[in-house]
C-alpha cells in the first residue's frame, strides 16, 4: 500500500494536470486592464463590460476558432504602478490580448510588459508618447494628442478666432502632452496665449488658479485635463463670474463632468470624436441597444466604444488569418483598412495608430444634452 498510493496519487495528479491543459487550450483568453475603482471607475467598468458583452455574443455564436472567450479583469486604478502589477498578473495568466487601460499613464506603464511577452494591447490613450516605442503589440483604437491639438488651434484661431487665450492641464502624460501640443499649434496658426500653468488632479478647489486667470481677462479657458477636475473648475470659474468661454478636451465628455459641475455645465464647449448618441452607423446602434438590454445604462463615453472596436479588430484578425498567433495577427492589423467598427472605420498605420480622424464639437445644454456645434 506504501507504494500504490503514491503512484496512484501521482497518477491522479498527472491526470488533472492533463485535464487543466485540455481545458485551457480550449479557451481564448482576453485581458481588461482598466480602472475598475477609483475617479474614473465608470469609464472603467464601461470598457470591462463592453467586452464582456462581445465575449459573451461570440461564445453565443461558438466562439472564436472554435473557442469560448475568457475574460480576465485586472483593476489598475488608473495608476502606472497598479499597470504594471496588472501587466504581470494578466501575463501569468496566459492572455493573448488586453483592452486597455483608459488613461495614457496606465496604458505606458504596462506596455513593455506587453511587449517583451507578445500581448497585443489596445487603448484608448491619447498620448503620443504610446506609438513612439513602436512596440508590435502595441494598437491605438482612438486619436493621438496632436491630432486633437491641431483641430483644436484651427477652431480656436480661425472659427471661433479668440484674442486671448488660457490653458491648463493637470500634471498627466496624456494631459500635458495634450496641452503642450495644442499651445505648440495655435503659436503655429498665430494664436494668442495669455496663461498657461498646471493644476494638481484632485485638489477639489481651483480658485487660486482661476483668480489668477481671470486678472488676464481671457476670451476662453481650456482644460485638456480629466472631467473629474473639469468639471469643478467650471462651476468654479462659474462662481468667480468669469467672462469666458470653458472649452474641455476629449477626457471632459463624461456624465459625471455634468454632476461635478451642476447648472454650470450647461454653455461649456468639448471637443472629442462623436459621442454614441451620434454615431450614424448601424453596427454603433445595435451595440448600443444591446449594451443597453443587458446593463440598463449606456456606457459612459465614446471611450468605451473605441476599446471594443480595438477588440473587435482583433477577433477579426483571429477569424481572417485562423490563428492566434499574435505576430501575425499584428502583421494583419498593421494594414487594417476601413474595418466596419462601432465608432466607424478603422484602419492603423504601421506603428500601430489609428488613421482618419474626425472630431466634432459640441456645446452643453441646459438639460445636459449635446448640441453639435462644429
Amino acid at each position: 500500500m506504501k507504494t500504490i498510493l503514491p503512484k496512484l496519487a501521482a497518477s491522479v495528479a498527472v491526470s488533472c494536470a492533463l485535464v487543466s491543459a485540455v481545458s485551457a487550450a480550449d479557451v481564448i483568453k482576453i485581458g481588461v486592464q482598466a480602472p475598475i475603482t477609483g475617479q474614473y471607475a465608470n469609464e472603467g467598468q464601461s470598457i470591462d463590460y463592453g467586452v464582456k458583452l462581445i465575449a459573451e455574443q461570440f461564445n453565443a455564436k461558438g466562439g472564436v476558432l472554435g473557442k469560448k472567450i475568457e475574460v480576465i479583469t485586472c483593476d489598475d486604478e488608473a495608476a502606472p504602478q497598479k499597470a504594471a502589477i496588472c501587466a504581470r498578473r494578466l501575463v501569468n495568466e496566459g492572455v493573448m490580448a488586453v483592452i486597455g487601460s483608459y488613461t495614457s499613464g496606465a496604458t505606458e506603464a504596462a506596455q513593455a510588459t506587453y511587449y517583451r511577452n507578445g500581448v497585443l494591447q489596445t487603448s484608448d490613450g491619447t498620448s503620443d508618447s504610446l506609438t513612439e516605442k513602436k512596440y508590435w503589440t502595441f494598437f491605438r483604437n482612438s486619436f493621438q494628442n496632436s491630432a486633437q491639438a491641431e483641430f483644436t488651434a484651427e477652431y480656436f484661431v480661425n472659427q471661433k478666432k479668440y484674442q486671448r487665450i488660457a490653458l491648463l492641464s493637470d500634471y498627466s502624460s496624456y494631459s500635458t502632452g495634450l496641452v503642450d501640443a495644442v499651445e505648440a499649434e495655435l503659436k503655429a496658426k498665430g494664436g494668442n496665449i495669455v496663461f498657461k500653468d498646471r493644476v494638481r488632479s484632485g485638489a477639489q478647489n481651483f480658485t487660486a488658479v482661476l483668480t489668477r486667470i481671470k486678472a488676464l481677462n481671457p476670451d476662453v479657458i481650456y482644460f485638456g485635463g480629466y472631467y473629474t477636475d473639469g468639471g469643478l473648475i467650471r462651476a468654479q470659474q462659474q462662481q468667480l463670474r468669469i467672462e469666458a468661454d470653458f472649452v474641455g478636451g476629449d477626457s471632459n465628455d463624461n456624465p459625471d463632468y455634468m454632476k461635478l459641475a451642476g447648472s454650470s455645465a450647461a454653455g461649456t464647449i468639448l471637443i472629442n470624436f462623436p459621442t454614441p448618441e451620434f454615431l450614424p452607423y448601424d453596427t454603433a446602434k445595435q451595440f448600443l441597444a444591446d449594451y443597453r438590454a443587458k446593463y440598463n445604462q449606456d456606457p459612459a463615453s465614446i471611450w468605451a466604444l473605441m476599446n471594443i472596436d480595438g477588440l473587435l479588430t482583433i477577433l477579426h484578425a483571429m477569424e481572417e488569418l485562423k490563428t492566434e498567433d499574435t505576430k501575425k495577427i499584428s502583421d494583419y492589423l498593421h494594414t487594417l483598412r476601413d474595418f466596419p467598427g462601432i465608432t466607424g472605420p478603422v484602419s492603423f498605420r504601421e506603428d500601430g495608430e489609428r488613421i482618419n480622424t474626425k472630431f466634432n464639437v459640441y456645446e452643453i445644454q441646459s438639460d445636459n444634452s449635446y448640441k453639435i456645434i462644429f
